[in-house]
């Protein structure tokens, strides 16, 4: 299964790295690295590119978790396992998970952006959804009762982070997809550190609300000299 392992976690990462939230916003001919938040993902491209845009990138986001843990391991196993087992539609927990965590981690750091990229809450969406679907679906109404309450994306994603290990132990209680909860929930809160900072401060925006340039791209240019 070495092969099989190495093409999983490969194709898993370069899918996951693909930097939808930058290409959309290139198309438009906006660098979303250069307004609003100054990241590629889709809370940003939301309120920069508004909602269509906002609403593509953050189904590929999610795309990306879903076929990295689930059609990029199949096919692998199916193509490239140990000719005794080729063929089979078996897919072992830990390779699903292998790639579910290749994928994620490419889309927060990926290759083309000098390994800056996303905070991963589309993308492990997409992978929650392929591998613990009832966990998705206990997350997913924390974030959307959180959001609907609060309007404040990051909150509500740090708050479904928080009961994601809970909801995967109780209705998924294998070890190996209990510790890809864990570390999704860790990815997630390391990922919003500023967020966590804003939070604090009371100076986390809401959705929304529509964001600027940051201060340095949006502050005017010195007037030349008389």
């Amino acid at each position: 299964m070495v092969v099989p392992a190495l093409v999983t976690v490969a194709g898993a990462y370069l899918l996951g790295s693909v930097p939808t939230g930058y290409l959309v916003g290139r198309a438009r001919g906006v660098d979303l690295r250069q307004v609003g938040s100054g990241n590629i993902g889709a809370t940003n491209a939301l309120r920069i590119l508004g909602k269509p845009a906002g609403s593509f990138v953050l189904a590929m986001d999610a795309l990306k978790g879903l076929v990295g843990c689930t059609v990029i391991p199949h096919a692998a196993c199916r193509w490239l396992a140990h000719p005794s087992t080729a063929g089979s539609a078996t897919v072992p927990v830990w390779l699903a998970v292998a790639g579910a965590l290749a994928a994620v981690l490419g889309h927060n750091y990926t290759c083309w952006l000098r390994f800056k990229g996303g905070k991963g809450v589309a993308t492990s969406a997409g992978v929650l959804l392929g591998l613990v679907p009832w966990s998705f679906l206990a997350v997913i109404t924390v974030f959307l009762a959180s959001l609907g309450l609060t309007r404040i994306v990051s909150l509500s994603a740090l708050l479904a982070a928080t009961i994601l290990p809970l909801a995967t132990w109780y209705w998924h209680p294998h070890p190996v997809l209990l510790g890809l909860s864990l570390a999704l929930a860790v990815l997630a809160f390391v990922r919003h550190r500023a967020n966590i900072r804003r939070l604090l401060d009371g100076t986390e925006p809401r959705l929304g609300r529509k964001a600027s340039a940051p201060a340095a791209a949006s502050s005017p240019a010195p007037s030349p000299p008389p």
